[in-house]
């Protein structure tokens, strides 16, 4: 869908604001795992008033596609809060893509690969950051068999074993619940992915290592044990914020690639 310059520009700088913030946040969440709010301010006051006209021109132009439009944009920000209400998303990763979705419901510009057909700009955000993300289990399975680690699959995807004297020092959540007998011994097993949806949803938080970090005096048996049983399992901690940034990247640049996927498979 080629728009007209009253159009793309708004979009383009909006798409500039956006992207700038994003590689910044995706550096504040690697080093802190924290993104505080008023990192998206100055993106929102530029983006905002882009994507205010954007929308403005789109209704004058046709009202009914607009309101379609404005459907998908309302229904993606509904979904991205309740996940990041009953904690599927951080924040920071929440925040982002409702302010991508809202703000840059197009393609700024026509990306190499051309766009896909609906042009809905977020969706081709989504779909890249979640093919991009899937890429990290892949190296992690090959890290966790080189290294000789044993678990069950999923967890061999997901994460790997660290040293429980220094585990409060990592990134990540602990995969295991460890606990101790009446004979000294550690009872250990790993918290398998829909036993760890099912606690989220439930409202029970996971443990993160931060925690541990944070709160030293809060968790003082469960340092005892993760110190005890030597090697602790936990996730990776590679924020889900860089590969929105890189899906955000590779859509503005690239297109969509589960569309290029497609087309490939289809040999179009």
């Amino acid at each position: 869908m080629i728009l007209p310059p009253v159009v793309t520009v708004p979009l383009m700088i909006a798409a500039a604001a956006v992207g700038i913030t994003l590689i910044y946040a995706s550096i504040l969440d690697a080093k802190e795992r924290r993104v505080p709010h008023k990192t998206w301010r100055p993106a929102l006051a530029i983006a905002i008033p882009a994507a205010v006209w954007v929308y403005g021109l789109t209704i004058l132009a046709d009202w009914q596609a607009a309101v379609g439009y404005l459907v998908l944009v309302a229904v993606f920000c509904g979904f991205f809060y309740l996940f990041q209400a009953v904690n599927l998303f951080g924040g920071a990763d929440a925040y982002a893509l409702i302010i991508i979705t809202a703000c840059i419901p197009f393609y700024p510009l026509e990306p190499f690969f051309g766009a896909s057909p609906l042009g809905f700009f977020p969706f081709s955000v989504l779909t890249n950051a979640v093919l991009i993300n899937i890429a990290a289990p892949v190296a992690i399975l090959a890290k966790n068999i080189l290294e000789g680690n044993r678990a069950p699959l999923p967890c061999l995807l997901l994460g790997f074993p660290v040293d429980g004297r220094s585990i409060q020092n990592e990134f990540g959540f602990v995969m295991e619940d460890i606990e101790e007998g009446e004979d000294g011994r550690l009872v250990r097993r790993f918290v398998g992915f829909t036993e760890s949806l099912g606690r989220i949803v439930r409202g029970e938080r996971r443990l993160y290592t931060k925690d541990l970090r944070l709160h030293p005096k809060d968790y003082q048996r469960e340092i005892a044990l993760y110190r005890k049983a030597g090697r602790v399992w936990i996730s990776y901690g590679i924020p889900f914020i860089i590969p929105i940034t890189a899906g955000f990247l590779t859509a503005l640049f690239m297109g969509d690639i589960l569309f290029v996927i497609m087309k490939a498979i289809a040999g179009m």
